[in-house]
């Protein structure tokens, strides 16, 4: 029970009417004076404001100035008048004063110094210039120009002494300027010892760089050539490795003549039934047939694409790197989109990524995915140099490869690069091809 609620109340929570509530309407409302804890009668009448002149309005009362003492009962101030400007004196008819050091004087204006005449106070131009003793503090008598003795004759006959003076080779210290003579602070670089003249200067190359830059092999096949006796310079059979050729010199292997050209390097997009072949007997279409014309060197293709296999193919005369690029040592990084026949199912999927074992080995990819919406496309990438190797992974798990495409060889995409058109590498990528390990 809430004992706040009082007992016997009504219903529904109505508060009970109390019985004192009916006298307290009745008695008439009351104002009480300030002082109602001494005077016991302290009802006040009620004022009547019917008539408003009995009570001033506030914009009838005048405006009233209070002095300083607020003590003072009577501290109304009457208004002063200033309609005539000559009871109290403007601002601007104040003299200026001048005050003196002294504040404690009551007298303290100080009379403003006129300077109209300018002999009264000497302007700063006028002043002399003193100097002063360190050690006494004393000021030093000023000297002058003419007191200064041997200083100032010298400074004084300076420009006829110049005039009078003579040349050097006139008095016969030095001999004339003679420009068929060399100057001697110029300094011969010829002769300098730190020099180094490689071959490239004295315009000779290696024997062996000269072949691979003819597109024969690399630098270190070359030298095995060099030892068997396969390469002559001049009609004569070169042994010795680290023989040096010049540009004229005319260098045969296995009877014909060999060109050190500029290096080239150039990726293709290769189309649909083109073989990847220099020539061909059977009469049918070469990748050679797509960059012809793109260089005066003699470029050959790194590496091989079926037939019916598209995708990235590049050629270059650089036999160093071309030896780089196909050996399996390097492992060189090649990805494929493969489409197949039917859908790859996850258990060959498995095997595909786990490795196979096939005629020639074992074989794993380096990754494996699915590349497409379906499960008939499939993204594989390998190092593997082997003949039709991705044919041959898919034709042992019992698919048919309908499309084969390479699309990134070491690195390089065909980005930007058309079907059946080719690029230039650019030396950034060529550094990169160069680089790789």
């Amino acid at each position: 029970m809430d004992k706040r609620r009082p007992q016997g109340g009504s219903k529904f929570g109505a508060k009970k009417s109390s019985p004192f509530k009916k006298d307290f309407q009745d008695k008439p409302k009351r104002s009480f004076d300030k002082d109602s804890a001494s005077d016991k009668s302290f009802d006040k009448p009620k004022r009547s404001f019917s008539d408003r002149n009995e009570r001033p309005s506030f914009s009838d009362k005048p405006k009233r100035s209070f002095g300083k003492d607020s003590s003072d009962k009577n501290f109304d101030k009457p208004k002063r008048n200033f309609s005539d400007r000559g009871e109290r004196p403007s601002y601007t008819d104040k003299s200026k004063r001048s005050f003196g050091k002294d504040s404690s004087d009551k007298n303290f204006d100080k009379p403003k110094r006129n300077f109209s005449d300018k002999g009264e106070r000497p302007s700063y131009a006028d002043k002399p210039k003193r100097s002063f003793d360190k050690e006494t503090g004393e000021e030093k008598p000023k000297r002058a120009f003419a007191d200064r003795g041997e200083r100032a004759k010298f400074y004084a006959d300076k420009n006829e002494r110049s005039k009078e003076k003579k040349s050097s080779f006139e008095r016969g210290e030095r001999a004339p300027y003679d420009p068929s003579k060399p100057k001697n602070y110029k300094k011969d670089y010829s002769k300098k010892k730190d020099v180094v003249v490689t071959n490239a200067d004295k315009g000779l190359t290696r024997l062996n760089k000269y072949i691979s830059n003819a597109g024969i092999c690399s630098r270190r096949e070359a030298d095995d050539l060099i030892k068997s006796g396969c390469v002559s310079v001049n009609g004569k059979v070169i042994t010795e490795l680290g023989y040096t050729v010049k540009a004229t010199d005319e260098v045969n292997y296995s009877g014909t003549r060999l060109k050190s050209e500029k290096h080239v390097y150039l990726l293709l997009n290769k189309p649909k039934d083109y073989i990847t072949t220099a020539d061909d007997e059977r009469g049918r279409k070469t990748v050679m047939e797509l960059v012809a014309g793109a260089c005066k060197q003699r470029i050959y293709p790194v590496g091989r694409l079926d037939r019916n296999t598209t995708g990235l193919l590049l050629f270059t005369n650089d036999g160093e790197l071309t030896k780089k690029l196909t050996h399996p040592k390097y492992e060189i990084e090649k990805l494929y989109h493969v489409e197949l026949d039917k859908n790859l199912k996850q258990d060959d999927f498995i095997k595909l990524k786990e490795g196979l074992e096939l005629e020639d080995g074992l074989i794993k990819p380096d990754e494996v995915a699915y590349a497409g919406e379906t499960k008939r496309e499939v993204g594989i990438k390998i190092h593997s140099g082997r003949n039709r190797i991705v044919r041959r992974m898919f034709e042992h798990l019992g698919y048919d490869v309908l499309r084969l495409d390479r699309t990134m060889f070491a690195g390089l995409t065909k980005k930007n690069i058309p079907r059946a058109k080719w690029r230039f590498l650019t030396e950034n990528e060529v550094s990169f091809l160069k680089m790789l390990k």
